[in-house]
């Protein structure tokens, strides 16, 4: 199977804890992580993903905001410049542990971030990169 992944995800994968919008929602990332971890491609998607999708039964649910989409771009942008190599949706990116640390060490160093520009989980991803990644769910060491 393949887990679908909007480019912004990319980036909120480095950092899941394990917290999220709802119960449900994060129940839902979880089983994804765990997906994830087990080295389940990658295939990027323009819009909402399977992280997205508790989320979609909402009234006006956030996924398709602009401001999501330009995170969305500009996730796509550092993860193609980080990674020397044309990726949109379409491509296809496997999670294992060789991407996972170079996306880390980049995120870590302020390199991927301006995805994270104004938004509301940016402290916490701040203090989980400052702590070295202790706790997370995807590709856990």
């Amino acid at each position: 199977m393949t887990v679908r992944l909007r480019a912004h995800h990319l980036l909120c994968m480095l950092t899941f804890v394990g917290e999220g919008y709802t119960p449900a929602f994060t129940a839902n990332y979880r089983r994804i992580a765990e997906r994830l971890s087990a080295g389940e491609e990658i295939q990027l998607v323009s819009g909402p993903d399977d992280i997205c999708a508790p989320l979609l039964e909402e009234k006006e649910p956030h996924c398709f905001n602009d401001s999501v989409l330009e995170r969305d771009a500009a996730a796509l942008a550092d993860v193609a410049a980080l990674l020397g190599m044309d990726v949109r949706p379409g491509s296809i990116l496997v999670p294992d542990a060789g991407l996972l640390t170079r996306l880390r060490q980049s995120f870590a160093g302020g390199e991927i971030r301006q995805a994270c520009i104004r938004c509301e989980w940016s402290n916490l991803c701040d203090r989980i990169a400052a702590n070295n990644f202790e706790g997370i769910l995807v590709g856990a060491r």
